[in-house]
């Protein structure tokens, strides 16, 4: 057997997974305090270290050469782990009395949707900044990323699902909670058997296929596709590694998933992908993403979350490499802005791309900035959004005949000088899903303030077209084309 196979037989599965069974992500909490919990997300173990002191208990043990990387005396870690049957696959190594994990397992559990169990990635190349940089193949584990990615999925009950670009397998933890059956891929062979072995020990069934892109993924189409994939907009190289970069030029690795995504998509089938995309020298960002999607006939919903100045995305991607502090540091920076400059890359957009499948002549695409807060998880927001771009709820008749009632979650602000009779601005605040918020004017105000499920539109703007002394059909010219985009935005009450 190879030494970084992590093939263990079905019998020392079963052993190892009954020696995890209380190494859990609360137990792991509480082992180390809210302190080392945080100090961990900013990558520095020595908080948790102290948390653990002198214990010698198997969810110590654990903790110590799974999560913090150390090294654990034998009779410590043969009274938590199968350690033979673990050297044998790869997992562990030892040094004399000194045992040390080579990748690292650990718990995993999603307060949104039950999903849990436990992943098998490399550990952390920079873990309290000095451990050097990650290997080419290395197989990244849960990240900010996987986590937004997993939030803003839709989770409807579905048949097949792909997961595209599994890495250490997250999503398909994730998706084992509401699909019949799940392909995972991945371009790295090392994550597809580290993924493998997590997937396993976690009970989760899912096809594991060796490939790029879509070509491993079959004829077959899927109801729910998603994928974060290798994004970063790097300088062509020669040393790559493989979880973030692929060999597309700048952000065309996004655009191939985009594209390529409708060959692939049932019908009604949703494609989620979280990632970059550039913003480039003489035209709207906007404009190039919806020109990625015009050709798909897909609905869509782009939403920019952030966007980086190049300087900003160089440093966050040479320090996540280990670059950091090393002699070519420098070198490296001015390569990437070399190549930025040669193709006019001005900016990096940050956000989500939902594609739905939804065979529509004239399909519903929005692209929008929207950088605040919103509610995690933020997918029942977006089935919502897509459920009401019916062409049922956009025809006038339609939305004018029928009584609406405002969201219970919609609040009012009022913004004006102190002491002043009337507001200067009137705005209108979701408190729930992507939390929007509209300036509205006496007529659009008043319309949506009179939405309480009695009247219908047409009678409510009939009602403040006689106290505005204004013509109804005037009145409904104007309100009618701002009312109806708030339909999609979930801002009415669906029962």
């Amino acid at each position: 057997m190879p030494a970084d196979d992590f093939s263990l037989s079905d019998d020392d599965l079963v052993r190892l997974r009954a020696a995890l069974r209380g190494y859990t992500v609360d137990a792991v909490v509480e082992a180390i305090g809210d302190e080392g919990q945080a100090a961990l997300g900013r990558n520095h173990a020595v908080a948790a270290q102290r948390a653990l002191g002198r214990r010698d208990d198997p969810i110590a043990a654990l903790t110590r050469l799974f999560i913090l990387q150390d090294a654990v005396p034998d009779g410590v870690a043969r009274q938590a782990l199968p350690l033979e049957a673990l050297l044998a696959a790869g997992v562990l190594e030892h040094d004399g009395d000194q045992w040390r994990a080579v990748v690292d397992i650990r718990p995993y559990g999603s307060p949104d949707d039950g999903a849990d169990g436990w992943l098998v990635s490399d550990h952390a190349a920079t873990l309290d900044t000095a451990r050097g940089a990650p290997r080419e193949d290395h197989v990244l584990g849960v990240s900010p990323a996987s986590t937004t990615l997993a939030q803003l999925t839709i989770r409807h009950p579905i048949g097949r699902a792909l997961d595209l670009g599994t890495g250490c397998g997250v999503q398909s933890l994730h998706l084992a909670r509401h699909a019949q059956s799940i392909v995972a891929t991945d371009l790295n062979p090392r994550a597809l058997r580290l993924a493998d072995l997590g997937l396993r020990l976690s009970g989760v069934s899912a096809e594991l296929r060796l490939g790029s892109l879509y070509e491993p993924a079959g004829n077959d189409p899927y109801d729910l596709i998603v994928t974060n994939p290798p994004f970063v907009m790097s300088p062509p190289s020669s040393a790559r590694l493989t979880y973030r970069e692929g060999d597309f030029t700048a952000d065309g690795l996004m655009r191939a998933v985009v594209t390529g995504a409708v060959d692939h998509l049932a019908p009604g089938g949703v494609l989620h992908v979280l990632g970059n995309w550039a913003h480039v020298a003489g035209g709207p960002w906007d404009e190039r993403l919806g020109n990625w999607i015009t050709d798909t006939g897909c609905d869509a919903l782009v939403i920019q979350r952030e966007v980086l100045d190049p300087y900003e995305y160089v440093e966050i991607w040479l320090a996540d490499a280990g670059l950091a502090g090393t002699p070519g540091y420098k070198q490296a920076y001015e390569t990437w802005l070399d190549y930025f400059d040669h193709l006019g890359i001005t900016g990096i957009g940050m956000g989500w791309i939902t594609l739905v499948n939804a065979a529509r002549e004239v399909p519903d695409v929005r692209i929008e900035d929207w950088p605040h807060a919103v509610e995690q998880p933020v997918g029942p927001a977006l089935a919502a959004h897509f459920d009401a771009i019916d062409p049922a709820h956009w025809r006038d008749d339609k939305v004018l005949d029928y009584a609406w009632r405002l969201a219970d979650d919609v609040v009012q602000e009022t913004l004006g000088a102190p002491g002043a009779e009337d507001p200067t601005h009137i705005v209108l605040r979701q408190q729930r899903g992507l939390r929007r918020a509209i300036e509205v004017d006496t007529a659009l105000g008043g319309a949506l303030g009179a939405c309480d499920g009695d009247l219908t539109l047409r009678e409510i703007l009939g009602a403040i077209a006689q106290l505005l002394d204004v013509p109804a059909n005037d009145l409904v010219a104007d309100v009618l084309p701002r009312f109806r985009p708030l339909v999609a935005d979930a801002w009415f009450a669906t029962t």
